[in-house]
Order: structure tokens, then sequence, then C-alpha cells
């Protein structure tokens, strides 16, 4: 277990991740920007670091900022919550190589589930249920068909699109 976690996240995920590392008995360190000064998880948290501008890309998104703050505090490991850093892989493989254990899923399992096909087949392989579907598609033709296969209504979803999806 680790003694502190540095959140790199704001608002409720933040303050909710406050609120077990307490109940687990582990310190918590908030960052935040200067819009969020006064916001709930930097008043929640054990110790508090500012990390930056209101923009986002120039605080939550600053991996040398969150790296520093974990450094400065002594955190062990760090949450990213969701979004923001959350699913970047080199921020992951950054806080390996930084001794810092990244609280959620591997650099290579981002990747791997990063894509929806390669999930999709993942997840068939290990027998998880999942809605019919179809492999990828390369033209207009090959959706008809395997839209009539499946039935209507059906979504179409670019295998590497999405919002929030970070490649580093």
């Amino acid at each position: 277990m680790f003694r502190r976690v540095l959140i790199a996240n704001r608002g409720a995920i933040a303050c909710r991740v406050i609120r077990t590392l307490r109940r687990l008995g582990v310190e918590s360190v908030a960052v935040y920007s200067d819009a969020d000064r006064h916001s709930l998880h930097v008043t929640a948290a054990d110790r508090a670091v500012r990390i930056g501008e209101p923009a986002a890309a120039r605080s939550y998104l600053d991996v040398e900022r969150i790296l520093a703050a974990a450094r400065d505090t002594g955190a062990g490991a760090i949450h990213p919550g969701y979004g923001f850093l959350a699913e970047n892989d080199g921020f992951a493989e950054r806080c390996e190589r930084e001794g810092l254990v990244f609280i959620g899923p591997t650099p290579e399992q981002m990747r791997a589930f990063g894509l929806k096909h390669t999930a999709r087949q993942l997840a068939a392989e290990n027998d998880v249920p999942l809605l019919p579907g179809s492999a990828l598609l390369d033209t207009v033709e090959d959706a008809l068909a395997a839209a009539r296969a499946i039935g209507y209504p059906v979504m179409l979803k670019s295998t590497a699109g999405g919002g929030g999806r970070n490649h580093s």
C-alpha cells in the first residue's frame, strides 16, 4: 500500500478518490489550476499543489508539472481519475520510469483496448458476452452487408475514434 497518492484530476472524481484514500488510511495530494484553487477537492485533500494556469493544457495535462508535484510531495502513486491523462499510455509509462505506480490499466492494456476492434477481439477470446457486431469494414458495401446480417438498427463506430483518446 502507498503512504500518499496524488490525484491528477479535479472535481467530483478527485473528491471520490480522496474519500476512498481516507478510508484506506492513505494521504491524498490534490493538484489544482488557478481556476480551481477554491474547489472542494483542494480543501478536502491532505495536501494540495498548484500546477498551473486555468487552461487544462497548462495544468492538468502538463505531465512534467504533475510528475514534479508527485515527486515534491513524496507520493508513491498517481490516480488519474478519468479524462485528462487517464487514457494516456505515455503518461502511464512515464510514471513507471519515475518509480511511481499508475493506478489504472497498464500502457499495454490502454493500447489494446484503445482500439475498438482489438478490444472486441480480446473480449471474444475471453468469453465476454458481446452484442452482435462485425470485423473491421473497409467499404460502404461491406457496412451495408454487415448491417443486413446483424439486423437494424445498427451503430457504426470508428475503431480509433472517440472523444478524449490520447495517444502519446
